[in-house]
């Protein structure tokens, strides 16, 4: 058994960006990840303006951008009655005036190699996290296990940062509030050729929606079916998924025969949930495991970015000098990562209920959608600051 002022469970952004955050700071934090490494394919990957100015605040946007990447500076919605832009990100004030579409896999290896620079960071690999160590009402660090056996990691402050299907979170007692969604999505990808688009863009018809994610050499697709219904999918053979992308999408018609079976697709489960109650004494909550996102919007990995930021700017000090964190500090954490939650789920509920489960349903895109949001006034700019800033976008103050 080994102590650490915090352990980290979960490598994703927020679990990363904190525990950097934190080794930043001077704290002795270790992060566990269940995995051998961060190679996960079929994701968004989307890291909008409010996360590139977080990596710019600690000295990392330059080697982010180093990164193999693709910029989209404008985000439209393709029906078959023609275009609606939806957001032009170059009106935004700032720099960073668009969305860098990385592999997540980029992303982590650089964000974690950026820890390895401070000497109280530890990164452990392999390390599946089942359970908490209790003492009383207090959690003081988990239990994890990896090829060498079951470990037991005590610290000061843990914090459950392992996605929306969190063992940490389930171990603690916590259970989200349900949203419900109308879909799941199937991922993809094909070739891209010279002569395609040059865009990402949302594509819409009579009972069928997809994100087309332009990603330099091919196209990242993420195809929208009804809640669950992946099995009717599959057993309508691969042909029928064939189709339908070509339908969508003419110019990859020819392509479409790369999708050789449903092992070339991958299925996310599509989640929309929170918690009510973020903490326990001893314990914190944030990213997917507080609060799963819907994909639309593709904000997912950004909010899990800010919680990381609010909670090292308001835990960093404290636990550097060694103190015990109250709960009620804990607290002030969720209070402060509320509202953008609150919001953003909103918004995404707004979407999934007047304009994807309407298109999923067959009854076509709705009536009454703007043709250009992007260029109304009002409407525009608060679309371009939503989407690549969010509702409230935080800035590092964790000392360094």
């Amino acid at each position: 058994m080994s102590q650490n002022t915090c352990v980290i469970a979960g490598g994703g952004p927020a679990g990363a960006v904190l525990a950097l955050l934190l080794a930043r700071a001077g704290v002795q934090v270790t992060l566990l990840e269940k995995h051998s490494d961060f190679l996960r394919d079929f994701r968004g990957d989307t890291i909008h303006p409010s996360t590139l100015q977080v990596l710019d605040e600690i000295g990392l946007a330059e080697e982010f951008l180093r990164l193999p990447h693709h910029k989209a500076h404008t985000m439209a919605m393709h029906t078959d009655e023609g275009t609606r832009p939806i957001a032009d990100l170059s009106k935004l004030r700032g720099e960073y005036r668009y969305i860098a579409f990385v592999p997540q896999w980029d992303f982590l290896n650089l964000v974690t190699g950026a820890a390895a620079r401070y000497p109280t960071f530890r990164l452990i690999m392999n390390a599946e996290v089942h359970d908490v160590i209790r003492e009383g009402d207090a959690v003081r660090g988990v239990r994890y296990r990896d090829p060498d056996g079951e470990h037991e990691l005590r610290a000061t402050l843990t914090v459950a940062a392992d996605g929306r299907h969190s063992d940490v979170r389930r171990a603690a007692g916590l259970v989200p509030v349900e949203h419900g969604v109308p879909m799941d999505v199937v991922w993809f990808r094909l070739p891209r050729e010279e002569s395609d688009p040059d865009e990402t863009f949302l594509r819409l018809s009579s009972g069928r929606l997809m994100v087309v994610i332009d990603r330099g050499t091919y196209w990242q697709l993420a195809y929208a079916i009804p809640k669950g219904g992946f099995d009717a999918l599959r057993a309508d053979g691969i042909g029928t998924l064939r189709r339908q992308v070509a339908e969508l999408l003419p110019f990859l018609a020819d392509r479409t025969g790369r999708l050789t079976g449903f092992e070339d697709v991958s299925v996310l489960s599509v989640a929309l949930n929170r918690l009510r109650r973020w903490h326990r004494p001893g314990l914190l909550v944030i990213g997917d495991a507080a609060h799963a996102m819907s994909p639309v919007f593709g904000v997912g990995i950004n909010l899990a970015v800010q919680d990381a930021v609010a909670a090292a700017n308001l835990l960093a000090g404290p636990l550097a000098s060694g103190a015990e964190i109250p709960e009620s500090l804990l607290a002030r954490v969720q209070r402060r990562r509320t509202v953008p939650t609150v919001v953003t789920q909103f918004a995404q509920r707004v979407v999934q209920n007047r304009l994807i489960r309407p298109t999923l349903a067959g009854r076509g895109a709705p009536a009454g959608l703007p043709r250009d949001l992007a260029h109304l006034p009002v409407a525009g700019a608060l679309a371009r600051r939503f989407i690549g800033l969010g509702v409230l976008p935080e800035h590092v103050k964790s000392p360094s």
